[in-house]
């Protein structure tokens, strides 16, 4: 049997299981019966997994009897690239997807279990089966990765040279795929609780945990596709508001909305309709990011291949959201709360201020990335909406995220008096002074910069009171002080630790980044920005994968630095600048390839008719802080961990 047989046989299988799947669960609840449905998620997942164990033999054997192995593998990939070839593309893109939603299936039906004769959870089960159909549905119609090939190759086109200069694509892509599917069990949850009016329980605040651990999971997916991003394209940056960067950010921030109003909800008991429209508003952007990144509709340096998806996915993302909102209009008489926000100068009212932030800008950017569709649709023309636009917003917010950051965890809650906040900021606010002066005689003098700095440190002062706090619990119960540590308010807290790292890292690096070209001559230095580069020399390396031209540059006398020109073999022969970086706690030193002096050269480097032979241009940016960056993205993802894992009494 040949591959693509046997693995239209698994995708067959896994659709009709989960057909029957929704079918079964439709029958126990017009019957008003009980039962298990795991036994069919099981089997769903074993033929989903079935499936993907074909593909990836066939990637790994260099089967191009499949069409897709062909256009995204060769003889040459490497080991990893050619496993990581299953979500270079669309259809391998879904197959991981299905995956990742028949694995989430399972582990939700085992988690409630013992909840099996309850309707939410019935409810919540059918639409998770139907939504697996959905996806899974997909692969047997228009996005097949199992397609024979009619040309019966010898050799595969191989991935895109983007897809295979860094083992950071075996990471970053299921990360993201993993958080998007994720936020499902909110989103089936909340169907279910308006179809059964069950609206006033406390259903939303359980899936919270949920809802945590898909944002940290998408947060680390987001931090490691900048540092993806930054490691291969060779301009020094780690975000450009791409459209696809775009997708991946908009369930991030209603999502980030909702796990912080879930709170209000299960203190005060506000914020009914609102937590349960940005439970489905957070899936339904999901699947617009899907449609904006798969579809061929918007240009992207991420978006490596197109498809006739978008009707299908467009129209899944419509009924999502009107169905979502014609349920709660249908239930809106039983969402109405018995009490409202008694003061803004509380936790609930800073709350308030804080969704309306995040939601605020999720608008934005969704109107930012899909002006250009609109446009062309209306115009006939086209027009691009750049990183002037979204800044012009994101600066204001940030800061107003950090303000919050440092006030919202010290009030209280119903109302907070002026006097009593203030004795618990003023330790905050005299460490941010504090940091401020070091800063500004540490020679650092602007405004903005200074401003980021207090506003950063007064949140870090913040958490860490609160964190300080927990763990003294901890010991006052006879607990070991890292059980202070776990929970919602302490992984909360490590979370805007994070937060505060990757803020500093951003606001560092891009406000003080020194950028500039220097032509060198082999043996020959520069200094820039303190920091001695020199040129050694080049050479040309040649193998079944590549070719390339590699500098050899040394950064402050220490180990020589590559970066280079590389063309790769297949896809006609695509070229690439790789950068290469000497990184350490304060600073990036950041050198790509630019130009090579002479009349001529093989390496595909641009030419310097201006400089003598064998000399160079480097392009050079140096960078402080940068690597906070990536380190508060990895403080974010353990800080959600922290808050999944919850204390025993925080069961009771």
């Amino acid at each position: 049997m040949t591959a693509s047989t046997l693995g239209r046989l698994f995708v067959d299988g896994a659709l009709l299981t989960f057909l029957v799947g929704v079918v079964v669960q439709a029958v126990r609840i017009r019957r008003n019966t009980s039962g298990s449905s795991l036994g069919i998620a099981i089997v769903g997942l074993a033929s989903t997994i079935a499936a993907v164990v074909v593909m990836q033999v066939a990637l790994l054997t260099h089967n191009f009897d499949l069409s897709y192995v062909a256009e995204n593998n060769a003889t040459f990939t490497p080991t990893i690239y050619s496993m990581t070839g299953m979500w270079s593309a669309l259809e391998g893109s879904i197959l991981l997807w299905a995956l990742l939603l028949a694995m989430l299936l399972v582990v939700v039906i085992i988690r409630y279990r013992r909840d099996a004769a309850d309707r939410v959870v019935q409810w919540a089960t059918l639409v998770f089966f139907a939504v697996a159909a959905f996806f899974v549905g997909l692969m047997a119609g228009p996005a097949d990765p199992f397609v024979p090939n009619p040309l019966h190759s010898s050799q595969g086109a191989g991935p895109n040279a983007l897809l295979q200069n860094n083992p950071l694509v075996a990471a970053h892509p299921p990360l993201l795929y993993a958080g998007f599917v994720g936020f499902t069990v909110p989103f089936v949850f909340a169907v279910a609780m308006l179809i059964t009016g069950r609206v006033d329980e406390r259903w939303p605040v359980r899936l919270r945990q949920w809802t945590v651990l898909a944002w940290g999971v998408l947060s680390v997916g987001i931090v490691l596709g900048a540092w993806w991003s930054y490691q291969v394209l060779g301009w020094g940056g780690f975000w450009g508001w791409d459209p696809v960067e775009n997708a991946a950010l908009l369930p991030w921030l209603t999502a980030t909305a909702y796990v912080h109003s879930i709170i209000v909800q299960d203190r005060r008991g506000l914020f009914r309709v609102w937590n349960l429209s940005l439970a489905i508003a957070t899936f339904a952007l999901t699947i617009l990011g899907t449609f904006f990144t798969r579809s061929g509709v918007l240009q992207s340096v991420h978006a490596f291949s197109s498809s006739t998806l978008g009707p299908i996915l467009i129209a899944f993302f419509a009924i999502t959201v009107g169905g979502g909102t014609a349920l709660i209009a249908w239930r809106g008489d039983r969402l109405r709360s018995p009490v409202g926000v008694d003061a803004a100068l509380s936790r609930e009212g800073l709350f308030v201020a804080n969704n309306i932030l995040f939601v605020g800008f999720a608008i934005v950017v969704l109107v930012g990335t899909a002006f250009p569709l609109l446009y062309e649709a209306i115009n006939g023309g086209q027009v691009t909406v750049g990183a002037p636009y979204f800044s012009k917003v994101s600066v204001p917010v940030g800061a107003l995220v950090l303000s919050l950051m440092a006030l919202a965890p010290l009030a209280g809650w119903r109302k907070t008096d002026r006097h009593v906040l203030w004795s618990r900021v003023r330790t905050s606010a005299w460490f941010a002074l504090a940091v401020v002066v070091v800063t500004w005689l540490a020679g650092i003098h602007r405004p903005a910069l200074l401003l980021a700095y207090f506003l950063a440190a007064a949140a870090a002062g913040s958490a860490l009171r609160t964190l300080s706090g927990s763990v003294r619990s901890a010991r006052q119960r006879g607990d070991h002080w890292l059980r202070g540590l776990l929970g919602p308010t302490a992984g909360g807290m490590v979370v805007h630790l994070g937060v505060v790292m990757l803020s500093l890292g951003i606001v560092s690096s891009t406000t003080l980044a020194t950028k500039t070209e220097v032509a060198l001559a082999k043996g020959q230095s520069t200094v820039v920005a303190g920091e001695r580069i020199t040129y050694l020399g080049l050479r040309d390396v040649h193998d079944e994968l590549r070719d390339a031209t590699e500098l050899s540059v040394r950064v402050n006398g220490q180990s020589p630095l590559h970066p280079a020109i590389t063309t790769f073999h297949g896809r006609d022969g695509q070229t690439v600048g790789t950068p290469a970086i000497s990184s350490n706690f304060w600073r990036d030193v950041y050198l790509t390839f630019d130009a090579v002096g002479g009349t001529g050269t093989s390496s595909g480097a641009q030419v310097a008719d201006d400089l003598p032979a064998g000399s160079v241009v480097l392009g050079v940016t140096v960078e402080p802080l940068l690597v906070w960056l990536w380190l508060g993205g990895l403080t974010i993802g353990f800080g959600s961990i922290l808050s999944f894992v919850r204390r025993r009494e925080d069961h009771k």
